[in-house]
Formats: C-alpha cells, structure tokens, sequence
C-alpha cells in the first residue's frame, strides 16, 4: 500500500481575485517569521496568534524589570508581516535594530521598546499590537497568545551529563530551547493561562490554521498548552496544516526525525486532529513512516521544495508561499481564491 504522500511542484504565484482565505499561524521567534512571510504573499487576511513565554535577551530583561509580556516574538512577527516596498522594508530594519553601547540600552531592540511604550501607554496589548501594524503597514494583524507572561519548564532527561538517565526539570524558554539533554514534556506555569479573546475568534473563525515551523517544545507546542487555545484549535471547522521544521534543532530535538515531531505534539495534544503535514521533500528520508505517523493524527502528507538554495536550514518565503498555496487550494472547503 503506497503511503499518503503528495509532492507538490514549485510554480509561480499567481495575482488572486475575489475572496481570500483567512488564515491564522500560531508560532513564535524565526519559524513563525519564516511563515508569515510566505503567507502574506498569498492572502490579504492573515493572524499571528505568537508565544509569550520567551525570557531571555532583551525581551527577559523588559519582562524581568516591567513585568510586562516578552515583545520580542511578537515585534519579530510584526517585522515578517512588513512589506516588500520601501516603507515596508525600511520600518522592517527599523524595529529590529538593537543598540550597541556599554550601558543599560545595549542589545535593546526598539520594536521591543516601541511595543512596550504602547502597552503602558494605552493599557490594551491588542490595540497596542494594531498601532504599531498601522504604522508599520504590516501585511496582517499579530496577537499574542495570552495576556500574561507565561513560564516554561521541561520535563528533560539527561540535562546534567553526570546522571543521563535523571529526568530534571528546566526552567525558562532559553533554557529549554538550548537544554542539552532529551526533553520529555513541557508545560506552562500558570498551567491554565487565559487566551487573548481575538486570538480565540481568529482560530475560530479562520478557514486555514497553520502552525509550525519553529522551535518545537518552545514555541510550537505551547500553543496548545493554552486551554481555551487548544479548544479553539479543536472546534474550529478551519483546517488544519501543520509545517515541519527543515532539521533538527541542536539540543531541543536533536536527533529526531520527521515523524518523531507528530509523535511528540500527539502526546501533548491527543485530541488534536490534524489536516495536512507539510514537509520538505529533501529533509524526509522514510516517506511511510512520516506518512503513518501524520494518518494517525488525520492528515495527508505534502512534500515540497521549500528549502532556500544557500543551505542555510531556513525556508525561502516565495517556495513555501508557492506550497501553501497549493495547499489551500488543493485541501480547502471553499474552492480556488484565484
């Protein structure tokens, strides 16, 4: 029996007409960045729903001293939602520029700062993250997850090399995200943080729902460690792509292959039924196996092209933009947007 494989073929974008799909990707830091920036070359209505769980470099410092949300995920998102024009690009650059100096505004990125002026300014993270799009231009709207800091702890085995079989716990996104032993689990402290109310309305609202790429235990899976997130992401009748990572990721998943990461999302989320598994074709060596563990979860397996040429391990916004759109038009309930 042939496993359920499609390898989509790379092919320009066309301009669309008519309605668009609404889509909603939830992530966080460069993996998410990476998506958006395909996604808002195919549709005109799109959410980032982002992490808040980062405590380190200048978004650590902010939370630490402000007790405020981490921004740095959130302004990373806002930079990939800029456009391809000069005004795009130029606030692009602009927000995440990060000072240089022997005092206290080194490593500071102003997005960061920008962002957490606006909160306290106007007491409202959504209506803050709007502004900052508005003037930014950005090519869709960024929400974050929950609207208090949350922490991250994982479940790792062999985190101290002197005992490989001990299960500790890590604390902290940073930490877990560079851990060198075998993570286990995660979970968030508070353990039931409440969902930004739009966050929920945008995943149930939404035709398309894409999470991954990116940091998996750090910034994709805590997406569904949020209750009325998770709930969301189970009853709305969107579907549902997940995006695989291009490789394994020094520490955190090291070692694991494609369908290890559905493996692992399973355990975390059971009751999570999945659509479509996306994968670049070169990254995939046991096609069967990628296919079993994505039938268990409900989804077919796409391969694509999706990889940028300079081998760098990060995608090339217009292949996997070319990959989504193929997707959505090939899976999706409501037809072709062209």
């Amino acid at each position: 029996m042939k496993p359920n494989v499609r390898r989509i073929r790379p092919n320009r974008l066309g301009r669309r007409r008519g309605a668009q799909p609404k889509v909603v990707a939830l992530g966080g830091g460069m993996g998410l960045s990476a998506s958006l920036a395909a996604l808002r070359r195919i549709t005109g209505d799109l959410t980032a729903v982002v992490t808040v769980a980062d405590d380190g470099g200048s978004s650590g410092r902010l939370r630490d001293e402000l007790g405020v949300l981490p921004p740095g995920d959130l302004r990373k998102a806002l930079a990939a939602l800029c456009g391809d024009d000069d005004w795009g690009q130029t606030w692009s650059r602009v927000i995440q520029h990060r000072f240089q100096s022997g005092g206290d505004l080194h490593e500071h990125a102003v997005g960061n700062l920008l962002i957490v002026a606006l909160w306290e300014q106007l007491g409202d993270h959504v209506q803050a993250l709007d502004l900052v799009g508005t003037l930014l231009g950005a090519h869709g709207r960024v929400l974050p997850m929950s609207a208090v800091p949350l922490e991250l702890q994982a479940l790792v085995r062999g985190h101290d090399p002197e005992h490989p079989d001990h299960i500790g716990t890590v604390r902290g996104q940073a930490n877990v995200a560079l851990t060198t032993g075998e993570v286990q689990s995660v979970h968030l402290v508070p353990n039931d943080p409440p969902a930004v109310p739009e966050a929920v309305a945008a995943v149930l609202d939404a035709d398309w729902v894409v999470l991954g790429p990116g940091s998996w235990f750090s910034s994709v899976i805590p997406h569904l460690l949020v209750p009325e997130l998770l709930d969301a992401l189970t009853e709305t009748k969107a579907r549902r792509v997940l995006s695989l990572n291009l490789a394994p990721q020094p520490g955190e998943t090291e070692g694991f292959s494609p369908q290890r990461h559905l493996e692992v999302l399973a355990r975390h989320a059971p009751k999570l039924a999945l659509d479509v598994v996306l994968a670049d074709q070169a990254a995939v060596r046991d096609t069967e196996s990628l296919s079993e563990s994505a039938k268990r979860l409900g989804a077919a397996v796409e391969l694509a092209p999706v990889a940028a040429p300079d081998s760098s391990a990060k995608h090339d916004p217009e292949l996997l933009a070319a990959a989504y759109d193929r997707i959505f038009r090939m899976h999706g309930r409501i037809g072709p947007w062209r």
